[in-house]
């Protein structure tokens, strides 16, 4: 598995997105607008849009190309339906629930075999939850030192409206399916749909 080494901070300024995104508490001294010096052409746009969702769910190349092949396939628009599988992934569902501190630690608390989807043990990090789901946190690491001071350090994080989440049990159930409207950041989804259209 290929394994992405990139300093955050460096590549949140790049992209033009805060480091809280990515659970990162820092926020980086330089000039915001410094990117924005040079005429950027429409492909380049359009490129930038792509790599970041890519780095803010921690997906590569074929992986991503794979999620727009689905998004095309479903009912409605690609690039909502997009964001939408690329939300949906375990990972993020975890990283939502306040159960780890970023995406990348989430993933690896995933392959660990820390959660439970309805109840069966899930150690894959793409697996997609639907509406009705319940993710929960396996009884064994709910006793876990490292749990609990997550679980402090992420008390006052936002849960977001598609996911109804159970402080006390450590568990979430799917109420929905997410949308655009639930992002925490910005993205022009149908510049990535006129990328992979060309």
């Amino acid at each position: 598995m290929a394994v992405s080494r990139e300093p955050i901070l460096k590549r949140c300024k790049y992209l033009g997105i805060s480091p809280m995104v990515m659970g990162v508490a820092k926020e980086t001294k330089r000039d915001p607008n410094a990117n924005k010096r040079k005429k950027v052409s429409e492909y380049g746009l359009q490129l930038k849009e792509k790599q970041k969702l890519k780095f803010i769910y921690g997906v590569l190349e074929k992986q991503f190309a794979h999620y727009f092949e689905i998004a095309q396939k479903m009912e409605g628009q690609a690039g909502t339906n997009l964001i939408t599988c690329l939300e949906s992934r375990l990972d993020n569902v975890v990283f939502r629930m306040g159960l780890s501190m970023t995406r990348r630690e989430s993933r690896q608390l995933v392959v660990h075999g820390h959660f439970n989807v309805n109840g069966k043990r899930v150690d894959i990090p793409s697996y997609r939850v639907k509406v009705g789901d319940v993710i929960s946190l396996r009884e064994n690491s709910k006793k876990s030192e490292k749990f609990k001071q997550i679980i402090e350090a992420t008390h006052g994080r936002v849960t977001p409206q598609w996911l109804d989440v159970n402080k006390d049990e450590q568990s979430a159930k799917v109420v929905r399916m997410p949308v655009k409207e639930d992002l925490d950041y910005e993205i022009e989804e149908h510049l990535i749909v006129e990328l992979y259209s060309k």
